[in-house]
């Protein structure tokens, strides 16, 4: 993992993104709050999320290492957020720890169709292949637009 971490962020840093990082034991108020996340969202219960107390968890997310960046530093902000995050989770496709690389880009002139292109071109490089791939709208509550890549595998299938 620490091989396929470091090539993904050496793409990001030749794209002009930085790398952050941040606590894997976390407050509520970074992992949900901070992240217009409702006190009643499914991700919150205690099946879902391990929990220290009241306030303190195990990071669902490396999210919270946005937050951070934003609070400390005024645009343009680009960055990449790898690291373990942990969901009270485990069957055949997912696992309790799993790796995690999120990124945040806040300039003026930022726009979808720039970051659909810079996904795209990460995925080919990384995979060392032409690849088809597919943004699926969708829902987060801290982040619009939002949007899902599946990438098309060599058997037609959509992963």
């Amino acid at each position: 993992m620490t091989m396929i971490t470091q090539r993904m962020q050496q793409y990001f840093i030749q794209a002009g993104f930085n790398v952050a990082t941040g606590p894997e034991v976390e407050s509520d108020y970074y992992n949900f709050e901070a992240l217009n996340i409702p006190s009643h969202h499914p991700a919150r219960a205690m099946h879902d999320t391990f929990y220290f107390d009241a306030h303190y968890l195990l990071r669902t997310h490396t999210s919270p290492v946005q937050i951070r960046t934003m609070e400390k530093n005024e645009p343009p902000i680009r960055i990449i957020c790898p690291g373990r995050v942990y969901r009270n989770d485990s069957d055949q496709t997912h696992s309790p720890m799993f790796h995690q690389l999120e990124g945040l880009m806040v300039t003026e002139s930022s726009t979808f169709a720039e970051l659909k292109g810079l996904i795209s071109e990460f995925l080919e490089a990384f995979f060392a292949k032409e690849l088809t791939v597919r943004f699926r709208p969708s829902f987060f509550p801290f982040t619009e637009p939002s949007a899902e890549v599946d990438i098309l595998d060599d058997n037609g299938k959509w992963l």
